[in-house]
């Protein structure tokens, strides 16, 4: 006698199933992802490892062997190259890095808030316009930029690393903070103009204290980007009093093209601040990054 099976059994079985897959996709995601923070991960071991090995060492073992004895010695090396004052270049760095991400958080800022909250004629098709030069490739304005400051007396000064960011601070960064006040109520907006409030009341007082995560992010990148800039200093900066640490990375590649625990270690000292300013606004960045993202 055939047996009927029970809906009851066979809805639990279903069930089971789809909790048993559900947790396979899981562990299968978790498992591609480590095998991709591993894969990134590997250029930054091996430039940790071989700047902690003397010379002997990096010549007699494996680039992915741990150093046998961990070594200080070749970042108080390089450092105290009297050809390359990475000091002097650390300094050079700072300046052009914090003063241009000051000025392109600041102005970006505003000029997304204009796009995103005033109304004025032909806004859209301004912004359209603007999203348009991100498609503009850089070296196409290389040479007439540099015959502008050339003519006026830039070149061989940090101003044309710095000035521009203070003009906009770059398509991108407008676009991703409009997004983000694109999703901030209006209502906040008009409650704060029924209390007597203008735009720029309502720009610094509502919306800029709502927007830190986007502000973090943008001024994470800026950093990022101005720290490893390297063409720019290249084209501008011709003195070695005025060299930042991504040129004087490469000269010093220059002057110890064998010595790999030298270069790396200098590769190192060059990467560590923007792993700390990176790490710092981790949180902000990353909730920057989803919000915008969403809108």
């Amino acid at each position: 006698m055939a047996t009927i099976a029970n809906p009851v059994d066979r809805s639990a079985s279903v069930s089971r199933s789809g909790i048993l897959a559900e947790k396979g996709s899981k562990a299968l995601t978790q498992v591609v992802l480590l095998l991709g923070v591993a894969l990134f991960l590997m250029p930054l071991y091996v430039m940790v490892a071989m700047a902690l090995k003397d010379q002997s060492e990096v010549a007699t073992t494996s680039i992915w062997a741990w150093p046998r004895q961990p070594t200080l010695t070749n970042f108080k090396e390089v450092l105290s190259n009297p050809n390359v004052s990475f000091a002097l270049f650390l300094k050079n760095t700072t300046i052009i890095a914090v003063t241009s991400t000051i000025g392109v958080v600041m102005t970006s800022a505003m000029a997304a808030f204009a796009f995103a909250r005033i109304e004025f004629a032909g806004r859209d098709r301004l912004f359209v316009v603007l999203l348009a030069t991100m498609m503009l490739p850089g070296i196409v304005t290389m040479i007439p930029t540099y015959v502008m400051y050339a003519q006026i007396g830039w070149v061989n000064t940090f101003k044309p690393l710095i000035v521009p960011a203070f003009f906009g601070g770059g398509a991108f960064n407008i676009f991703l903070l409009r997004q983000f006040y694109m999703g901030i109520p209006r209502e906040l907006d008009e409650a704060a103009f029924l209390d007597g409030a203008g735009h720029w009341t309502v720009f610094w007082r509502v919306l800029m204290p709502l927007a830190k995560p986007a502000l973090v992010t943008v001024g994470v990148l800026s950093f990022m980007g101005a720290w490893r800039d390297f063409m720019g200093p290249l084209l501008y900066l011709n003195e070695a009093s005025n060299q930042t640490l991504e040129v004087g990375l490469r000269t010093y590649t220059a002057l110890q093209a064998e010595k790999w625990h030298l270069l790396m270690a200098g590769s190192v000292l060059v990467m560590i601040p923007i792993i700390i300013v990176f790490f710092i606004g981790q949180r902000s960045f990353v909730k920057g990054i989803v919000m915008t993202g969403g809108k």
